[in-house]
């Protein structure tokens, strides 16, 4: 497993990765997952799939990899410390725009029914996305918790992940809107923050 693992570390700069996960994306949002495939990356990114293969092992690490990167500041939502649950919030909301917003709406629409049918992608979606975010999220609820702002027994802790997720996804299928920094903040404010007992000033 170690030599494995060293094999695949990378090599590769962060900018030519930047330039792989771009062109992973720009394939997804062309083709779909499913017919996306590494002979397609390798032409368009102009690398051997082999190369390919050893750096990311597969198809859906790669396309896991590439999600995440293309999220505003990664994954380091700890980052955010501005002092207060509905600042954080706001603040994660603006990292961004409205048109990178409805790109990534697009995006995870066109990935979802490919997570939920290929167990690959699925397990590379968890352990890369979903369980590094639900682990940020409660550690910015933490924060909130330990200042007074939330009730350590709120039962709504435990969903504020399935709150913000839910609201993304439902401004597309109901309203037939992409989501936007207003539509999120103004959620946040009317959904999220009352779940949680947190009240404006």
């Amino acid at each position: 497993m170690t030599e494995v693992t060293t094999a695949r570390r990378s090599r590769i700069t962060p900018e030519r990765e930047a330039e792989l996960y771009g062109a992973v994306l720009d394939l997804l949002r062309e083709v779909g997952y499913d017919t996306l495939t590494m002979d397609a990356v390798a032409a368009r990114t102009r690398s051997s799939k082999a190369t390919l293969y050893r750096q990311w092992g597969g198809k859906a690490e790669l396309v896991a990899k590439a999600v995440r990167h293309s999220k505003p500041g990664g994954l380091a939502l700890e980052e955010i410390d501005t002092g207060s649950l509905r600042g954080d919030l706001h603040a994660l909301t603006l990292r961004s725009d409205d048109c990178q917003l409805e790109q990534n709406s697009a995006l995870m629409r066109g990935l979802a029914m490919a997570i939920h049918g290929n167990p690959d992608l699925l397990r590379a979606f968890r352990e890369h996305l979903i369980e590094p975010e639900m682990e940020a999220f409660r550690r910015i609820v933490q924060r909130a918790v330990d200042r007074g702002e939330v009730r350590a027994d709120n039962p709504a802790i435990g969903f504020m992940i399935h709150m913000m997720i839910g609201g993304f996804a439902a401004r597309t299928m109901i309203d037939e809107l992409p989501p936007t920094q207003a539509y999120l903040i103004s959620y946040i404010d009317a959904v999220v923050l009352p779940a949680l007992g947190v009240t404006r000033d």
